[in-house]
C-alpha cells in the first residue's frame, strides 16, 4: 500500500471529525490555542489507536462489535448534538455549560467518530499490511483536519453566534443518522 492510498483512506477518515470540529468550534469555549490543541489531538490520538486495535483485535472483536458500532456512534453524537441545540435555544446560557473540549464530551466525541476505524484496522491486518505507519498517517492527518474543522467553527460561531451552535448541533446528530444508515442499508 503506498503513501497516496493511505492518505485517502486518511482523508476519507477524518471527514466525521473535521464535521463534528467544525459543529464544536462553533461554541464560545472552543476559541483559543488549549481547546483547539485538545480537540484536534484527541480526534486525531482516537483515529490513530482504533485501527490499530482493528489490526490487532482480528475477527472475535470485530464481529462482536460490527452488530451495533453504528448505533453507539448514532447515540452519542445525538446525545451531544442535542445538547447543543437545547443551549443554543437558551437565551439565558451565557456560560457555556457543556465544553466540547473536556471531559466526557470530548471523549465521547472522539470515539464516536472513530469506531469505523476498527473496520479499516482490521481490513489493513487482513491484506497484511503492517499497522503502524498507516497509523500515524491517519492520526496526522484527522489532527489537521480537526484543526481546520475547528478553526472554521471558531470564525462562523464569531459571526453568527449561537445561531451556529443550534446548526452545529444539527450536524452531529445528521452524522450520526449517516453513520447509522450507512450500516442499515449496506
Amino acid at each position: 500500500m503506498n503513501f497516496y492510498e493511505i492518505l485517502l483512506i486518511a482523508l476519507s477518515m477524518s471527514m466525521d471529525a473535521f464535521a463534528v470540529c467544525l459543529g464544536a468550534g462553533t461554541q464560545p469555549r472552543t476559541t483559543g490555542p488549549r481547546p483547539v490543541f485538545r480537540l484536534a489531538f484527541h480526534f486525531g490520538l482516537f483515529q490513530f489507536f482504533m485501527p490499530v486495535i482493528g489490526w490487532f483485535a482480528g475477527t472475535t472483536l470485530v464481529r462482536y462489535i460490527s452488530a451495533y458500532d453504528h448505533w453507539v456512534a448514532f447515540g452519542l453524537l445525538a446525545f451531544v448534538g442535542i445538547r447543543m441545540i437545547r443551549s443554543g435555544f437558551d437565551p439565558t446560557n451565557a456560560e457555556q455549560k457543556n465544553d466540547p473540549s473536556r471531559g466526557w464530551t470530548l471523549v465521547l466525541l472522539a470515539f464516536a467518530t472513530s469506531i469505523d476505524a476498527l473496520a479499516v484496522g482490521f481490513s489493513l491486518g487482513v491484506v497484511g499490511v503492517t499497522i503502524w505507519y498507516p497509523a500515524v498517517v491517519i492520526g496526522l492527518v484527522t489532527g489537521l483536519i480537526s484543526w481546520l474543522g475547528i478553526y472554521l467553527g471558531n470564525r462562523l460561531g464569531q459571526k453568527f453566534g449561537k445561531r451556529m451552535e443550534i446548526i452545529g448541533g444539527i450536524i452531529l446528530i445528521l452524522i450520526g443518522i449517516r453513520i447509522l444508515l450507512s450500516h442499515l442499508l449496506a
